[in-house]
């Protein structure tokens, strides 16, 4: 068993793990590498930043659906 610390996952990295846990499609082994490489303030950062383009893409298929 190595005690060296896994590498950090990126920010692209982090996004994308965040933007498939809000489809809620992962498999066992992925979440397990996620869990163990991702930065929970980054986590953080890129839910709020998803959860805010899951809203405003809302708003505005709703805008374009009424036609205000």
């Amino acid at each position: 068993m190595s005690t060296e610390p896994r590498p950090r996952a990126g920010f692209w990295a982090t996004l994308r793990a965040v933007l498939w846990s809000f489809a809620g499609v992962r498999k066992r082994h992925d979440y397990q590498s996620d869990a163990s490489s991702l930065d929970p303030k980054a986590v953080i950062v890129a839910g709020i930043i998803g959860g805010v383009i899951f809203v405003l893409s809302i708003v505005a298929f709703v805008r374009f659906v009424v036609g205000v």
